[in-house]
């Protein structure tokens, strides 16, 4: 086999696990491999256990059933529960945390027969204030946040598929900034029992790969489904705004290209596309996005804040907490009215559309591990629920990634698949 165990696709290990052709407890010892060789550099992982991950191969390859993701290693983000290895969130707060019973989907990928490698790396509280996590591309960069560890595990061949999740731009970030897929689905699709909230009017998994086939396939493991793939017959040419948002400023030169450059392949392959203007009544976007995430974060950690607060760290403290604390319920209330007003009108603004393309960031990973990047052109999509993906096509002048988001209306996730795999091909991915 030309291609390492560590750097197939997670769709390729299910396909040799089945055959018998590849055990999984040698995907997982390449998987090792690779970690032992590049977490220094990298530092993806807050837990990480061998002989645990060994063990659990070994009772996957004893199995008589082949699950969806019989033999896959999997990262789990550090704010999700896991019974049989610490979760901390991000804080030495909960430093060697161990919860009684495992988050859902961590149950529904051990069922499937996925292997949870380890706990990745996230930001505190999944919040602002990064982790140790550099970007395996060039260790002076920001890997992205919150999910910092999951997209440089993946990016970087640690493993195929890893857990994020997405308050603001915590899935679709990393994921760009490492090179890779990142979807957040539809607010609501997945089951997050188990997860740590940080604004549960937001909150959702997310899931990093490096193949849209295995995107597609872990969501409906998540979503306890049995898997169905993308038909075989590409979808015809959709109708495509490009829509760059009040943010438009924060977007750089190559990142523009980009764009550009994907909107001039969409129209050359028979798409209709046309700039998509938003109506004024999201330029508010921003302040409605930031009352209701720092008004319900601000008091899902009431507990650390009332008993620890000396740990925690004082970007977070003197920043999201304290606006969070500040607003009225009355305020907040207000602000939950027009999130779902602004929802109401993009549902509206899709029925010219099939899909919006976007920019995933404002760029290339920038420079520095002080902070992880502006997450602003995931947040409308993120306030009004929508499903997005981001798709590695391209470099920026470093040749360091830049993604391209896409993004369809509520409950049209499969549409979203098709549509980024008709995308996705026309640069051969």
């Amino acid at each position: 086999m030309k291609t390492k165990l560590n750097e197939l696709t997670a769709t390729e290990i299910v396909n040799l696990t089945h055959s018998g052709s590849v055990t999984a407890e040698a995907v997982v010892r390449a998987c090792l491999e690779r970690i032992s060789e590049r977490e220094e550099a990298v530092q993806a992982w807050q837990f990480i256990d061998p002989e645990l991950a060994l063990k659990q191969a070994r009772a996957i390859d004893a199995r008589s059933f082949r699950g969806p993701l019989h033999g896959v290693p999997v990262g789990m983000k550090d704010i999700i529960d896991t019974a049989d290895m610490p979760t901390e969130y991000g804080s030495p707060i909960h430093a060697g945390h161990r919860p009684h019973m495992d988050a859902v989907c961590v149950a529904l990928t051990r069922r499937a027969g996925g292997i949870i490698m380890g706990k990745t790396v996230t930001t505190e509280f999944a919040n602002r204030f990064p982790g140790k996590t550099m970007n395996p591309r060039d260790p002076r960069r920001t890997p992205g946040g919150s999910s910092s560890g999951s997209g440089a595990a993946v990016g970087d061949s640690m493993v195929p598929l890893a857990i994020g999740t997405q308050t603001t731009g915590s899935t679709i970030r990393p994921a760009a900034f490492n090179g890779c897929f990142g979807y957040r689905p539809t607010w609501g699709d997945l089951r997050i029992t188990g997860v740590m909230e940080a604004a549960g009017s937001l909150d959702t998994l997310g899931i990093i790969t490096r193949s849209l086939d295995d995107v597609v396939l872990y969501r409906d493991v998540l979503a306890g489904t049995s898997p169905q793939p993308l038909p075989a017959a590409a979808c015809k040419p959709p109708r495509v705004g490009v829509c760059w948002t009040q943010f438009q400023a924060q977007a750089d030169a190559a990142t523009r290209a980009s764009i550009e450059d994907c909107a001039a392949a969409m129209s050359k392959a028979g798409a209709k596309v046309s700039t998509l203007e938003l109506p004024p009544a999201f330029d508010a976007v921003a302040e409605v996005h930031q009352k209701i995430s720092s008004f319900e974060f601000a008091r899902a950690r009431a507990w650390e804040l009332d008993h620890y607060p000396e740990k925690i760290s004082a970007v977070l403290r003197n920043g999201r907490l304290k606006h969070g604390l500040a607003y009225t319920f009355d305020e907040y209330r207000e602000a939950r009215a027009a999130a779902e007003k602004l929802r109401l009108q993009l549902d509206d603004v899709f029925a010219g559309y099939d899909a919006v393309l976007t920019p995933s960031a404002a760029g290339e990973p920038p420079l520095g591990l002080d902070a992880t990047g502006s997450a602003a052109f995931s947040s409308i999509w993120t306030l009004c629920h929508t499903p997005s993906m981001t798709l590695p096509l391209f470099s920026g002048p470093n040749g360091l990634p830049i993604g391209i988001q896409l993004v369809t209306r509520r409950d049209c996730d499969r549409q979203l698949f098709e549509i980024a795999r008709w995308t996705a091909a026309l640069y051969g991915r």
